[in-house]
């Protein structure tokens, strides 16, 4: 069976922020399906989504919304698979109403909620690596050879930074 992370938009307007998390998950080589499906105006076609995807195989659901963002909540009350929500950086709020919406979830119905925006974008496909790397001993390679990756990058700007002071 196929294992993937199926990403719902609320709105085709997210594209450009969900590219974010679509590029890191492509970066682990992991299997994306995208679709948009609104909570509010097809909560039907968001269940039957939900439910293809899971027997499909999908592991994780990451959900990008903005104003009243419900959809990771609904798609949590379809799934005891993992749902990653992402609250839309846009609005008269700036996406804090987005934030709220995504994070205050009754218990028993859980979303993992990242940041507002972009950095919310790429830590919903990390977040998504890293649960898909519990049961994969090769993805936790690429995990962890990313985080150390970004380590040497930090040291190494570091480093050129002393050096450039140094030379003064």
């Amino acid at each position: 069976m196929a294992r993937f992370v199926t990403i719902l938009m609320g709105s085709d307007s997210d594209l450009p922020l969900v590219e974010n998390t679509i590029k890191v998950l492509q970066g682990f080589k992991i299997d994306t399906r995208v679709r948009v499906a609104s909570a509010h105006r097809t909560p039907n076609e968001a269940a039957e989504i939900v439910k293809k995807a899971e027997a499909e195989g999908c592991q994780v659901f990451i959900c990008a919304a903005g104003l009243a963002a419900h959809l990771a909540g609904a798609v949590a009350a379809r799934t005891t698979r993992p749902v990653i929500g992402i609250p839309v950086d846009g609005g008269p709020l700036n996406g804090v109403d987005a934030l709220y919406s995504t994070v205050q979830m009754p218990g028993g119905i859980p979303v993992a909620t990242v940041a507002i925006g972009k950095a919310g974008a790429k830590n919903a496909g990390y977040l998504a690596a890293q649960i898909m790397a519990l049961s994969d001993p090769a993805l936790d390679a690429l995990v962890k050879a990313d985080r150390c990756a970004a380590a040497a990058a930090v040291k190494a700007k570091d480093q050129a930074l002393q050096d450039k002071l140094n030379a003064h």
